[in-house]
């Protein structure tokens, strides 16, 4: 049940809050209703194997990715029962009774945890070859949230069917349902709030501003490159917002830029339009955080916030290789490594040049 009911949030993490504090729970078992079960590590693992292969039959219908999850949910809790199973088993936790007992499961579930998140990162890396300590942050992070409710619910499931019996399982379990569904509704609102500020980056578009597609892609470009700076996903959620709305100044220029290209522009005019663009911000309510990048973006890159930097380097880069023709990838980072004296941060456009190698161009040395 619990992973039939398995969904993605936001970005790339699937969540089964439900059937984690299940197999969590049958890892940590050693009595029902007061008898002592019999069940070892390697059924536990055989158990919730069969149970995770049949509940990913419909993400498999609808083409989900199912093999990280199977993998982390198998070796977290194969984690989880050869840390319990063979010292109950060998009668080692008898004297850890009442309250011991239950400091010890919370313990072995809060060291299950840090398994898991750290197994995470490392899947994440080989997958995406993101760097490794933000990932391995925004993991723990995580952990503070919806795993804080899934550990206790394992660790209360656990005591409880070792005292009432099975009955405890679905008493225990609609508590976490609800707080799924509390999850999900959340992750709704924060697409739409997203959407909506898509939306409003569109406007420089359709009023002949900016290209088609120009603030969608300095965005996704600027997420790939703050990543690949290490930043968190709070930082990135600022980042891409950012990005999306970074040209909105442009709507209260008389005379558009031709195709926005912003960067050939006087400095104190890429200024001005910066400020306008921080002063719309702010009027539609998003986080206090995008406007200061939005407004920072044309300021000498010493000045700048790390975000705004990375928006500065990227803009740049798009309108560089927009108006370079063939070749354009390439002149447009040795004109970004050209100015890095004074507008554009080194390392950001060193990380911007990694990010593109990664999606096939071919790069000249740093130098």
């Amino acid at each position: 049940m619990g992973e039939l009911a398995r969904w993605s949030g936001a970005g790339e993490r699937a969540s089964a809050p439900l059937g984690a504090a299940g197999a969590l729970a049958y890892a940590l078992l050693g009595e029902n209703a007061g008898h002592p079960t019999h069940h070892g590590a390697l059924q536990v693992v055989a158990v919730v194997v069969a149970a995770a292969l049949l509940g990913c039959v419909p993400h498999v219908a609808r083409g989900g990715p199912t093999a990280d999850h199977l993998t982390r949910r198998v070796l977290t809790v194969g984690f989880a029962a050869l840390c319990f199973q063979p010292l109950y088993e060998r009668g080692r936790l008898h004297e850890w009774g009442g309250p011991a007992h239950a400091l010890l499961l919370v313990a072995l579930l809060l060291l299950t945890a840090l398994c898991d998140a750290l197994l995470a990162a490392v899947m994440a890396h080989s997958r995406t070859r993101w760097p490794f300590g933000p990932l391995l942050r925004d993991e723990l992070r995580a952990m503070l949230g919806i795993g804080s409710a899934v550990c206790a619910t394992g660790a209360v499931m656990s005591l409880a069917v070792a005292v009432v019996g099975l009955w405890a399982l679905p008493v225990f379990s609609l508590p976490l349902l609800l707080t799924q569904f509390s999850f999900r509704r959340y992750a709704a609102v924060r697409v739409t709030y997203t959407q909506t500020i898509a939306s409003l980056a569109r406007a420089t578009e359709i009023a002949g501003c900016t290209p088609a597609g120009h603030a969608r892609r300095v965005a996704v470009l600027s997420r790939a490159v703050g990543r690949e700076l290490g930043l968190s996903g709070p930082e990135l959620t600022v980042l891409e917002y950012a990005a999306l709305m970074h040209d909105i100044g442009q709507l209260s220029l008389v005379d558009p830029v031709p195709a926005g290209a912003t960067a050939v522009l006087s400095a104190d005019e890429q200024r001005r339009i910066a400020l306008l663009g921080g002063a719309v911000v702010r009027q539609t309510g998003v986080n206090a955080e995008v406007a200061v990048v939005v407004e920072r973006q044309a300021d000498p890159y010493r000045e700048q916030p790390v975000s705004a930097r990375i928006v500065r380097a990227v803009n740049a880069y798009e309108e560089m290789v927009r108006a370079a023709g063939p070749g354009g990838p390439l002149t447009a980072l040795e004109k970004l490594r050209l100015g890095t004296a004074r507008d554009y941060q080194p390392e950001v456009v060193e990380s911007l040049a990694r990010v593109l190698s990664r999606d096939g161009l071919t790069l000249p040395s740093a130098g």
